[in-house]
């Protein structure tokens, strides 16, 4: 794909949504490292939902880590993978009172240091919370930067090196959200809505099969 498609490409959606935001409800950074880990393998929507109850409760390092595990899984065991997101978080906030004085770093290798927190993880609160211009590869991202022609690559860390490298600086803070957005709602996995799609003339995936 060309440098002026790429443009083109980030000149539409930031048209269509200027000031792009994550759909996880937080309060605070340390709301939204939470989420993000309790995103993993689920939807925002089951998170926020869960985080809705826990929040007003729970909502900074010592007070989970009062709770336990035993009641924070009250609260999150609707989520997937609720046991091992359970320890993980007790355990980081443990550390974070420890090591960070209750805040959470701004820091990569401070982040993925943390349990349950991931590089994906790690981007997220970067860019979201403290403004990095990272990309977080979720799922969506993945799929859509290989369809679309963003990106050529089978793995999260090389679809974001490619991003990086080709995405120019203006749109870099926001492009996480934009293409998760996109790949959440238009570029869908199994049935995308190619007819709606603002960026279908520059898709690798619409051109090559014709798509009307």
């Amino acid at each position: 794909m060309t440098p002026l498609n790429i443009k083109k490409i980030f000149a539409i959606l930031e048209k269509q949504n200027p000031a792009p935001k994550t759909e996880l409800l937080y309060t605070s950074v340390f709301e939204l490292l939470i989420s993000v880990i309790l995103s993993a393998q689920a939807t925002d929507i089951s998170v926020n939902k869960a985080t809705r109850l826990l929040y007003p409760i729970a909502n900074t390092p010592e007070k989970i880590l009062a709770l336990g595990e035993a009641g924070l899984i009250l609260y999150i065991k609707s989520i997937g993978l609720y046991p091992t997101k359970a320890k993980n978080i007790i355990k980081t906030c443990a550390i974070l009172i420890q090591a960070y004085n209750s805040q959470v770093p701004n820091d990569r290798k401070a982040l993925e240091a943390l349990p349950g927190v991931g590089r994906k993880t790690a981007n997220v609160v970067l860019n979201t919370a403290f403004g990095h211009p990272t990309i977080a590869v979720d799922t969506h991202i993945l799929r859509i930067s290989n369809r679309i022609g963003l990106a050529n690559a089978k793995t999260p860390l090389k679809v974001e090196q490619q991003l990086l490298g080709i995405i120019p600086k203006k749109y870099l803070n926001n492009a996480h959200h934009w293409l998760i957005l996109h790949g959440r709602y238009i570029c869908k996995a199994r049935k995308p809505d190619c007819a709606d799609c603002k960026i279908n003339k520059y898709c690798d995936y619409y051109n090559v099969n014709k798509i009307k």
